[in-house]
């Protein structure tokens, strides 16, 4: 499994400690940036993780700035990505388990074992193949917004 994780200024400590954690956890990152802690503009960053799902260079993407919330409004522009902000495990199990969703957006306001155990939980969950959650997941890949 290929994982993708980028982030803005507030992040770039918290990734690689991340990244450190979850390479040894035995997840391939794939790291995106920024390594720099000067201020950047994060649709950037989720931009890029968006499209590396997208054309399907990795499976996962994962996303931290100083909320998440940014990082996953802007991600979600990109089409064929469904990024959920989140704030637990019980959200990490839903958003995969529910929704399908292929990119996790995180706070770097939580603790790193709160971090780690989310994007553990995100990544472990499977896609549950009940007909109303494909319905829906269908409904929301194939909107046009023209």
């Amino acid at each position: 499994m290929k994982v993708g994780i980028a982030n803005d200024h507030h992040g770039v400590d918290v990734k690689n400690e991340l990244i450190k954690k979850l390479t040894n956890m035995g997840y391939d990152i794939i790291d995106y940036g920024t390594n720099e802690s000067e201020m950047v503009d994060y649709p950037l960053y989720a931009f890029k993780i968006g499209e590396a799902v997208r054309d399907k260079q990795i499976d996962f993407g994962i996303l931290l700035c100083n909320s998440g919330i940014g990082m996953s409004i802007a991600c979600n522009k990109v089409k064929g990505v469904r990024c959920a902000k989140v704030s637990s495990n019980w959200d990490a199990e839903m958003t995969r388990r529910d929704n399908d969703a292929n990119v996790i957006a995180l706070s770097t306001r939580n603790s790193i074992d709160d971090l780690v155990s989310m994007i553990n939980t995100f990544l472990t969950t499977d896609f549950k193949q009940i007909d109303r959650y494909i319905r829906r997941v269908e409904q929301i890949d194939n909107y046009k917004n023209d």
